[in-house]
């Protein structure tokens, strides 16, 4: 999880986090066949088709942090998705992405101060 999601993580309680953890992260997203940005392509799009914008706020963050994704990619994703999401669902995605990327940003800039 703490891979896919690029924060560490914390056991949750109960047998879903379990099934969670154990199953679809040590399993599914091990498996041989699509890379990790492969799986968080075709996952960005079914949240995106969804109207899933509490897990996309999760999951295209993650992307961009581990390089899977950059900026252009992401804007891209967004108009493409727009028009087959729906544009509701395309503008949520948009904010999310432009949060991301934003945040990234100051990121980059506060480090780059630390330096100088």
């Amino acid at each position: 999880m703490e891979q896919v999601y690029g924060f560490d993580m914390t056991d949750g309680t109960g047998d879903f986090f379990r099934y969670t953890a154990d199953h679809l992260f040590g399993d599914v997203w091990q498996r041989p066949g699509l890379s990790d940005r492969d799986r968080r392509l075709l996952l960005i799009g079914l949240l995106a088709g969804q109207g899933a914008a509490d897990v996309l706020g999760i999951q295209v963050p993650a992307a961009h942090a581990a390089g899977e994704l950059d900026d252009a990619a992401l804007r891209e994703i967004v108009v493409f998705l727009s028009h087959y999401a729906g544009w509701p669902n395309g503008a949520r995605l948009n904010s999310i992405v432009e949060e991301t990327i934003a945040k990234a940003a100051r990121k980059a800039a506060r480090a780059a101060e630390k330096r100088d």
